[in-house]
């Protein structure tokens, strides 16, 4: 029932809202060639119909041209085209307006679970012991990433909130002003952006959406829970990588994470301020001038000055203070909003977002090698030292390293470890604590940081930070549990831990992991190691502490996040859930106060329910045996897809591959080293599932599946696999998940490249794995259509793909000019790069 209902909300408050202001933009006029937009629903319909008759995009074009427009010249071609690129992008910023204007209605007819609906769960069930030791120590932290996967800048953000309002009170004229300024506004960036600017623009969404939304999340909650009592301020917590990630991102440097730590809490004092002022304009009372004025002024003079600081203290006692004279002074007039602000205070404190430091852990390799041999402690490699001699160098050696006695990367890591301390002292310890290292793969990756934070003058009883591995090889989650293992049996750094409140954080990371074992394979492992590593963690007495690297697509760990959660295992520790929000998905899940305020329920409903209500989740040993079976099948398909030799060269030369370097999307390298011959494992996991998205073939979120599933059926247990299915709500999330990948797949676009003579066969290959995943998908879920049970979703991507069609039809015409003569090649390739910006914003989790 309330899939209908939504669906008929999404057709009246989406579909119908959407046709009729889309009308206004088609008709927005741009210089030097009038009516451009009446021409958009013609290319759409002429592209759809030749795609479907098996014509290539060349031809589609061509004969559009010829027979529409009467346009002979390449050049007057290639400008039209531009500006069908320029309506499509203004399309796709109308229709995210549109959606997330309807998103309050749509939730009205939603089975979510509320935190509402949750508690009177606790109610019903009289489990509110339980419960409330729960809620007292466990979180979310939901940490927003700087992959440059979002690509709507501040002023565009800005127009999106101004329609957003309008739409919701259908104020067309003004809706057509906006859209006019739209028009005129531009929505890319003129130059790459430093990681600084990155940076800037998600702390503006912290500022003007999760400020406001995170204190009212809190109280929300507090509002809905049978305890008076309740106090658990790190319920949600925000992470922020722009500034802090230098992984494969040399221009991010010492200098810039000091000024991010900077922009951080300056921008929250803006906050404060602005909150202050407000209640002073309710608190005009005579005793609380004085207190009110002096930490107005306080505030006022750091929120400008990134060199002065306020510590957390100094702000919560006036208050506090404030508070009580409130209480007994004045009746407790306006107590309810101190208190609301008290909370926002108790929340951020003086940090806003909790700044990470990721580093790869071949940089870390090299910078160790570099100060040893500055020391004479080797002569040329690490290989001299024996593990126990290393291990012993790192965790007793005394040394004393200067940043100036360095070069480059040496001395830019010697400045930011030594750095922290100030950071910390600034924005308080939770403004900086955390060290993230990517491709963990051995003891060293976690010791080295150890080593390095020793030498830069931390002594080893005042390091305050959480040293992170993120395994996200094949071969890290293999050897995870025994680096763990080896770790909590160094006294030293147990040691460590005793100061971290016996807790460990370990990061399992999905992109690298699916570009290197395949969708099912690569979420099958992390699983596993979660639950070896829970098993590893309570032996020794420590808390596990899970942090996933969740992209937007399935392909990079994204879905529906509430649903992976809910699927966990019950032999998986579950006393904290932390996840990365990259690119597009902060703004197209958590973009707006509604949005965050229900996807961070989500989150913290399905942590909570986890093990508290129902039957546990448990993976029986035939179910694991058969999905350990499907896992090692699937994987053997997409290892010989990887290793065929046209794989590599295919993406080269018949993808947007190269073309995400030249946008001027992020600050960060699409590949990492400088390797004259592409190789894989240099491969950016967003440019390489971004590229495959562009295409319209998604490789990475199914390919295996369906050779994987049609083995066990030749072998009589396609009933089993079902009983599967059904059973086991990991295996379910995963597999609807590969539905969505496939649902975005439309083969039609690139169907001219079967006939390549080179790449003819490869394309084929791709086709048949493809299509035989459908089938057998469709199979196991019993499903008639892909995302049968999710009306709302597959609407909502079928309109976005027909928004885009003309502009995936235009990039591929493009692709096929720039490999014949032509003495426009240059502009064929800002063609394909600029195409690349509206795609990825309408597929809101294609990178």
């Amino acid at each position: 029932m309330h899939q209908t209902e939504r669906l008929e909300e999404f057709k009246k408050s989406v579909q119908n809202k959407f046709n009729v202001y889309n009308s206004l933009i088609l008709n927005l006029p741009y210089r030097n060639i009038e009516n451009v937009g009446m021409v958009v629903p013609l290319l759409l319909h002429q592209s759809s119909k030749g795609l479907k008759a098996g014509l290539n995009p060349q031809d589609i074009l061509e004969s559009f041209f010829q027979n529409y427009l009467n346009i002979e010249s390449e050049k007057d071609r290639i400008d039209f085209m531009f500006r069908i690129i320029q309506y499509v992008e203004r399309q796709v910023v109308l229709y995210d307006s549109v959606e997330d204007a309807a998103f309050p209605k749509l939730q009205e007819h939603s089975d979510s679970l509320s935190v509402k609906d949750y508690f009177q769960l606790v109610n019903k069930t009289k489990s509110w012991d339980k419960v409330a030791e729960k809620l007292s120590s466990f979180s979310a932290r939901i940490v927003l990433t700087a992959h440059p996967t979002q690509f709507y800048t501040p002023a565009v953000l800005e127009i999106m909130n101004d329609l957003r309002s309008l739409i919701v009170d259908n104020k067309i004229d003004d809706i057509d002003i906006t859209l006019q300024q739209l028009g005129l506004t531009s929505l890319i960036n003129s130059q790459k952006p430093t990681p600084l600017d990155e940076a800037k623009n998600i702390i503006y969404i912290l500022r003007h959406v999760y400020y406001d939304a995170m204190g009212d999340l809190y109280a929300y909650v507090k509002e809905n829970i049978d305890d008076e009592d309740f106090e658990n301020h790190n319920i949600m917590k925000l992470g922020f990588w722009p500034g802090g990630d230098r992984d494969g991102n040399p221009f991010v440097t010492a200098a810039i994470t000091k000024n991010v730590a900077d922009e951080l809490r300056v921008n929250l004092m803006k906050c404060y301020y602005n909150d202050l002022k407000f209640l002073q304009q309710k608190l005009t009372f005579k005793k609380l001038e004085i207190q009110i004025k002096t930490l107005r002024n306080d505030l006022y003079a750091v929120m400008f000055n990134p060199d002065k600081s306020i510590s957390y203290q100094d702000i919560l006692n006036p208050l506090l203070d404030i508070r009580n004279i409130l209480i007994d002074d004045y009746h407790g007039l306006y107590l309810h909003e101190l208190d609301h602000f008290i909370d926002k205070v108790k929340i951020f404190k003086t940090h806003f977002a909790t700044l990470d430091i990721r580093q790869d852990h071949s940089k870390h390799v090299f910078i160790i090698e570099t100060i040893l041999k500055k020391n004479n402690l080797i002569k040329d490699s690490l290989s001299e030292l024996s593990e126990s001699q290393l291990v012993k160098l790192l965790i007793q050696k005394k040394l004393k390293i200067e940043a100036d006695d360095y070069d480059d990367i040496v001395r830019d890591t010697i400045l930011n470890i030594t750095q922290l301390k100030e950071i910390q002292a600034k924005n308080g310890e939770e403004g900086c604590n955390r060290y993230i290292i990517s491709n963990s793969e051995d003891i060293f990756s976690v010791l080295f940081v150890y080593g390095l934070f020793r030498w830069c003058g931390w002594e080893d009883h005042e390091i305050t930070f959480d040293i992170i591995p993120l395994f996200e090889t094949m071969k890290g989650m293999d050897n995870a549990e025994t680096i763990m293992q080896y770790l909590f049996d160094l006294p030293a750094y147990r040691k460590h831990l005793e100061l971290r409140k016996d807790r460990q954080t370990m990061m399992l990371g999905f992109s690298d992991g699916t570009k290197d074992g395949g969708y099912l394979k690569a979420n099958w492992s992390i699983l596993k190691t979660k639950e070896q590593l829970s098993k590893i963690c309570k032996k020794n007495h420590i808390k596990a502490m899970f942090f996933d690297g969740r992209g937007g697509p399935p392909a990079r760990g994204g879905g529906k996040t509430h649903r992976f959660y809910a699927a966990q295992t019950k032999d998986i520790a579950n006393n904290e859930i932390q996840l990365t929000i990259q690119g597009q998905t902060i703004t197209s899940t958590y973009g707006t106060k509604e949005q965050f305020m229900h996807n961070s329920e989500q989150l913290l409903t399905a942590g909570l329910s986890n093990n508290l209500f129902g039957k546990e989740n448990v993976i029986s040993k035939e179910h694991r045996k058969l999905i350990e079976e499907l896992s090692e099948l699937s994987f053997a398909k997409y290892d010989a897809l990887k290793n065929h030799e046209m794989f590599i060269p295919y993406l080269e030369n018949r993808s947007t591959l190269k073309y995400y370097q030249k946008a001027n999307i992020g600050s960060r390298p699409g590949k990492r080293g400088n390797k004259k011959q592409l190789e894989l494992t240099d491969l950016r996991a967003i440019s390489f599932v971004g590229s495959w998205s562009q295409l319209k073939q998604n490789v990475p979120g199914y390919f295996g599946l369906g050779t994987a599933i049609k083995t066990i059926k030749e072998s009589g247990r396609l009933r089993e696999l079902k009983k599967v299915y059904k059973e086991v709500p990991f295996f379910e999330a995963l597999m609807r998940n590969s539905m969505m990948s496939l649902t975005k797949c439309y083969f039609e676009l690139t169907s001219y490249m079967k006939e390549d003579p080179k790449y003819g066969d490869f394309w084929n290959l791709l086709h048949e794995e493809y299509q035989l995943s459908k089938e057998m998908l469709l199979l196991v879920s019993g499903s008639n259509i892909l995302m049968e049970n999710e009306a709302i979703s597959r609407e909502s991507i079928e309109i976005r793909e027909n928004i885009v069609l003309p502009l995936l039809v235009i990039q591929q015409y493009a692709l096929q000019r720039i490999g014949q003569e032509t003495d426009y090649k240059e502009l064929y390739e800002k063609i394909v790069t600029r195409s690349l910006y509206g795609n990825i914003n309408a597929s809101r989790n294609s990178a």
